[in-house]
């Protein structure tokens, strides 16, 4: 998979990219992460990608024609490309979605700073705007940051084990159970018997009615949507009975 960057900032990525599994991934040749500076194709002398609103108002807009530019000369092709623009009014991002993304084979992210971009850009030249949460950032590079970083890991070759991402929170629709390792015990505190028993069936059993209560605890929208068997609504029952 192929990630583009588009952004006034391109060297604030590349530390985050240049280490850990993002960087062997590259290393592998199993994804491409390229950030490209709009200003590059500004086309005034002071290489200018803002201007004052139309109407009036506080702060900068970032003008359309650099980013147009941009896209045209990394081949942005509409249908080649998933064009995404970055902006607190896109959809609010998530696993279903990152998952969806992962389908694609290249990925244009769209970097929006100062007040947002030219309404132009909405319209014209992207296919979808994500958000990462209901918040205010200075500009949308650690919006990409992250959207790589969940989208990537989704790609078989770049974990060291693959199955990892099937039992993750919100791959099931719930949260994950609790994770254990060595000590056994540590200060008094020990690990559940059942993860030591050897009993594969009774830790899966233990596993998803933990995760089940963890939702339900913590974030109990998921279940609304889970995919649940009765067993699980019967156990959901019956810890809402308890409470």
């Amino acid at each position: 998979m192929r990630f583009d960057i588009l952004s006034i900032f391109p060297e604030m990525f590349g530390s985050f990219f240049g280490c850990s599994l993002l960087k062997k991934a590259q290393e592998k040749g199993i994804i491409r992460i390229e950030a490209h500076n709009i200003r590059d194709w500004a086309a005034d002398k002071h290489r200018m990608t803002d201007d004052y609103p139309y109407g009036g108002g506080a702060g900068m807009v970032m003008k359309v024609e650099p980013i147009a530019r941009a896209l045209e000369a990394i081949h942005a092709v509409p249908g080649e490309c998933l064009r995404v623009l970055l902006t607190p009014q896109g959809e609010t991002f998530s696993q279903a979605i990152a998952a969806e993304l992962a389908r694609s084979s290249r990925i244009v992210l769209i970097c929006g700073h100062y007040e947002g971009v030219d309404e132009r850009v909405r319209q014209n030249l992207v296919d979808r705007e994500v958000s990462i949460g209901d918040y205010i950032l200075t500009g949308g590079e650690a919006a990409a940051m992250v959207v790589v970083d969940a989208v990537a890991r989704l790609i078989p070759g770049v974990l060291g084990n693959d199955e990892s991402t099937l039992h993750e929170s919100f791959a099931m629709g719930f949260l994950e159970s609790p994770q254990y390792t060595r000590p056994e015990e540590f200060l008094g505190w020990k690990v559940p018997d059942v993860l030591l028993s050897g009993h594969h069936r009774e830790i899966e059993t233990w596993r998803r009615r933990e995760s089940l209560k963890r939702t339900l605890e913590r974030r109990p929208d998921l279940l609304e949507t889970a995919d649940l068997t009765e067993k699980d609504r019967a156990f959901l029952r019956d810890l809402k009975n308890e409470s």
